[in-house]
């Protein structure tokens, strides 16, 4: 028998000799085309294989079995579990290696073994969820780079809670559109407090300023999340705002202001414990009685409400195509609705934030517009957008936005 014959020559064959006699043997054994008998020892001649002590056989070994889903499974676990060098090929490739063993490498073995299970092809859902639990920030950035990986929303939470204080990271959660609402904005106030515990910024703002400057960079930062939000996700992200604190109600005029009815709609369902299609109803088409009333019990206050129910008709007809309006528009209307410019207090305040930061915002889109036309000097543009930015009356920025628009 040929096999028998292989048994006794490998006794005192050269290590190169075993290694190309091991792959030779495996690919004959998963080929199909061996009699049974045969079949039967060549399967008992690489099972002997995995006990020689040369790991270059091994590792020839690995190679030829790690791709094929007729290899014996108990020489695939045995190389599974073999050294680095071994065990690598094996981990990375083999199908028939099960999820559970998959789990077993992520939370026993080291760094690099976590890392080649999270490259595998099509690596379900539990091996993902074990990565996130256990894996380090390598086999983690592994898992985010795999495209075919299947990851669960509770996994990008997992790491970003775990990990998200390292940039890399960071960095790599973002940029992935896999990513929960509630998770990305999640991961972006640890960047603003990052930032605002840098010495390079406490040194150029001081404390007092660097918070209130990351605090309004992260509400603004919310709505661009809102933005790029799948309505399915908004009740994960309003849940996440309201356990930070975050849900309040000068955020929640900033919604109505910028025209994220959606997002508002949900967020009144569960402030209000009211059914979805009846705010939705009442939103797009009820009184302003029953919009107060919603508001009410919302446990919005009632000096909102005004402002909010003036944002919501003007809103409305921008969504039927009877108007044409913006950010800028509707602050200046809902500011209007308490006084105008002149008005004072808290929500007055507010909505002067609001309208200035839109007005700042359109001037630099023009003034870009312009220098991108080639119909202004560079130098005058410059000087606008500066003039714009330094401003800080709400009257005077009127005047100076209707200057540059003629």
């Amino acid at each position: 028998m040929v096999v028998a014959q292989f048994l006794k020559w490998i006794n005192t064959a050269r290590v190169s000799e075993r290694a190309a006699a091991a792959t030779a043997l495996a690919n004959a054994f998963m080929s199909g085309e061996l009699p049974f008998e045969d079949r039967c020892a060549a399967e008992a001649a690489l099972t002997l294989l995995l006990d020689d002590p040369a790991w270059k056989v091994r590792q020839a070994l690995a190679e030829a079995v790690s791709m094929s889903r007729h290899a014996p499974p108990q020489v695939v676990a045995a190389l599974a579990a073999d050294q680095p060098e071994v065990a690598s090929i094996v981990i990375a490739r083999s199908p028939l290696i099960s999820d559970l063993d998959l789990i077993d490498r992520v939370a026993d073995g080291s760094g690099a073994t976590q890392v080649l299970v999270a490259r595998r092809p099509g690596l379900s859902m539990q091996v993902s969820a074990a990565l996130a639990e256990v894996g380090e920030a390598e086999a983690c950035l592994a898992l985010l780079a795999n495209g075919g990986a299947v990851v669960a929303s509770l996994s990008f939470r997992r790491i970003a809670e775990r990990l998200g204080h390292l940039a890399a990271v960071r960095e790599a959660l973002i940029a992935d559109p896999r990513l929960p609402a509630d998770s990305r904005h999640a991961l972006l106030v640890k960047v603003a407090e990052a930032l605002r515990r840098s010495p390079l910024v406490l040194a150029l703002m001081g404390t007092a300023r660097s918070e209130r400057v990351m605090r309004d960079a992260c509400v603004k930062a919310c709505l661009t999340v809102i933005d790029r939000t799948d309505p399915d996700e908004h009740a994960a992200l309003i849940e996440h705002l309201r356990l930070r604190g975050d849900l309040t109600a000068s955020f929640l005029l900033r919604t109505v202001a910028h025209g994220k009815i959606d997002f508002f709609g949900a967020a009144l369902v569960i402030l209000s414990g009211q059914p979805e299609h009846r705010v939705r109803s009442i939103l797009s088409g009820g009184s302003v009685a029953a919009l107060r009333a919603l508001l009410g019990n919302a446990s919005l206050g009632t000096g909102t409400h005004g402002v909010i129910a003036r944002a919501l008709m003007v809103w409305r007809d921008v969504a039927k195509g009877k108007r044409i309006a913006g950010t800028q528009e509707v602050s200046w209307l809902m500011l209007a609705e308490i006084g105008g410019h002149t008005a004072q207090g808290e929500l007055a305040t507010l909505l002067k934030s609001i309208h200035l930061d839109a007005l700042r915002e359109n001037a630099r889109m023009h003034a870009l517009a312009l220098a991108a036309e080639e119909t202004a000097p560079v130098e005058a543009v410059e000087a606008a957008a500066a003039e714009l930015v330094e401003a800080t009356d709400l009257v005077e920025v009127e005047d100076r936005v209707e200057a540059v628009a003629a």
